[in-house]
């Protein structure tokens, strides 16, 4: 039975000034931030848990993730040239190599006007066409308006360029 205080028969009456009351108010408070705490983190698990749920219910009509790069099969001509337009601006260094030798540092210094250089490369055949340093075509020297030029005459394919790089 409990009297008008809400204690039982059998609970001891504690002095409200003594230090076993004081021991009982703090348990209690403890008791009582450590269920605020627990609500705390029920109601926060509670927002993550909405929230996932949420985000699972919009990710359903997205069947398949949007693709990054477009099928090889279907590239329409038109994107390609596009694609290529976007580099054409782009400067590179186009060489005409007649011929080439080695010379010793004191013949070097020895040159001057007028001086011949012999190169390795024999008078008719074609002249190699570098550009950024990589063998590209072959040609033949022409003249056009007191200008020197060159006329090609074979085109290096990508195969026999990587065949060459490989050497």
């Amino acid at each position: 039975m409990s009297d008008i205080n809400g204690t039982s028969a059998d609970e001891p009456v504690l002095d409200p000034d003594g230090p076993e009351a004081a021991a009982q108010a703090e348990a209690m408070e403890v008791t009582g931030a450590a269920n605020t705490t627990s609500t705390e983190d029920e109601m926060a698990m509670d927002d993550w848990a909405a929230a996932l749920a949420e985000q699972n219910s919009n990710d359903a009509p997205a069947a398949q993730p949007a693709a990054v790069f477009q099928p090889l099969s279907k590239v329409d001509q038109n994107s390609t040239r596009n694609d290529i337009d976007m580099i054409l601006d782009i400067p590179v260094q186009m060489t005409v190599e007649l011929g080439r030798t080695k010379i010793a540092i004191r013949n070097l210094l020895q040159l001057a006007q007028g001086s011949v250089v012999e190169l390795d490369g024999l008078a008719g055949e074609p002249m190699d066409v570098l550009v950024n340093g990589c063998l590209i075509a072959q040609g033949e020297v022409v003249v056009v308006n007191d200008k020197f030029g060159i006329r090609l005459t074979d085109i290096i394919t990508p195969s026999e360029r990587i065949r060459k790089l490989n050497r």
